[in-house]
């Protein structure tokens, strides 16, 4: 076995990278000759972790598959001296490799001890915001602007290591070295690209909130709200993401949430329609202690899709009933609104709330594409005519 141990400078990219990366938290990577632990084998494993601004790097090199169990011996025993792992895809490939060669040659399993952040799986769930081509880490650092020397990926390599177990070489030992020795220096670089996710946390503050009106492509008058929002948080690459006519921007450590309000006319539905009468003339629901002194010719018993009542006014949309009353196009919709209130117009606390809302919507949901409506639809089973 070959041990390589490099010290480097730690310089933080980003907040971030120092509420992550702390001198308790290890990152590694392993690689191997294949997916499948049974039939393949692990031949090097790369750490890093940092004391204060000094970084340290440890690689553990397999001359032949026979030296796989004294890697993964020496790997555990500096992995127990840190109690945070972090890892890219670790927890769907590199962790339950480990564990079933644990199995294997009769090792204790070291990992349920330790609490985890796989990159790869918080990457995964703000994919549509960030518009990766896919998920691998090279991805990642492309969109970061990290330039890496080593240009092989670790299929690529797997050729190499079987042609350095018959015949070893320098040059191939480097090229092993390299690559695994670039996945976990970058690896910490990757870290900022946690501040998008941290939008999601509902820490943002607005700043303030204006209104604008536009020409829609109908030629109707368009309403709109720009919500300026901070949320101590410093952005590696300037974003910008629509869904639903919702548009984010962010740039640097300021962000700029579009909000489209509803002007038209749209219905709070009631429950418990069985406690409801229909008034045609009216269009709305009344319930029965008050209907029961209206003319029998002019009330219905009231269902599901009629027990309602309508109002015209400004409206913002909301994911979950954020504010009651809630109003909605249908009665099935999920997507509901509530009315533009002098309340939340002077209220920045409100502002802040529903602010939160929305972005945590929009960046932990994976929206899909919204279905296109008109705010005065007929609900479920009426006819518009």
């Amino acid at each position: 076995m070959i041990t390589w141990q490099e010290t480097l400078d730690f310089n933080p990219n980003a907040p971030t990278t120092m509420k992550y990366f702390t001198e308790n938290a290890v990152f590694f990577d392993i690689e191997t000759t294949g997916f499948s632990p049974a039939t393949t084998s692990l031949y090097l494993i790369g750490c890093i972790t940092r004391s204060d601004y000094t970084l340290q790097i440890s690689q553990f090199f397999a001359e032949s598959p026979g030296e796989e169990r004294e890697v993964i011996r020496a790997f555990f025993a500096l992995f127990a001296q840190y109690r945070t792992v972090l890892t890219f895809n670790g927890n769907g490939f590199d962790i339950p490799y480990l564990k079933a060669k644990c199995a294997k040659y009769r090792l204790a399993d070291p990992f349920p001890e330790h609490d985890y952040i796989d990159l790869y799986k918080e990457v995964s769930r703000i994919k549509h915001l960030l518009k990766l081509p896919n998920l691998r880490q090279k991805s990642v650092e492309l969109f970061l602007g990290i330039d890496r020397e080593d240009t092989f990926d670790g299929g690529a390599l797997i050729e190499v290591y079987h042609s350095y177990t018959r015949r070893p070489s320098k040059e191939s030992l480097a090229l092993l070295k390299q690559h695994n020795f670039e996945d976990v220096l970058y690896m910490p670089k990757l870290l900022p690209i946690l501040s998008y996710r941290e939008l999601a946390g509902g820490n943002a503050v607005c700043l303030r909130v204006d209104a604008n009106e536009y020409t829609t492509y109908e030629h109707t008058l368009g309403r709109e709200l720009f919500f300026t929002l901070s949320a101590g948080l410093s952005f590696p690459v300037p974003l910008s993401y629509c869904y639903d006519d919702f548009y984010l921007n962010i740039s640097g450590e300021h962000i700029t949430l579009r909000v489209p309000l509803c002007d038209g006319e749209l219905r709070c539905y009631y429950q418990n329609y069985k406690d409801y009468y229909y008034l045609p003339n009216e269009d709305k629901a009344v319930h029965k202690s008050v209907s029961a002194y209206v003319d029998k010719a002019h009330r219905t018993k009231a269902t599901a899709a009629n027990c309602y009542l309508p109002k015209h006014a400004l409206f913002l949309p909301q994911y979950t009933p954020l504010y009651e009353p809630a109003f909605r196009v249908r009665r099935a919709d999920k997507k509901s609104y509530f009315e533009l209130s002098e309340e939340f117009i002077s209220s920045a606390e409100m502002q802040t709330e529903y602010a939160n809302h929305i972005l945590q919507w929009l960046i932990l949901q994976k929206p899909r594409p919204p279905r296109r409506e008109k705010p005065d639809a007929a609900p479920d089973g009426e006819s518009r005519h």
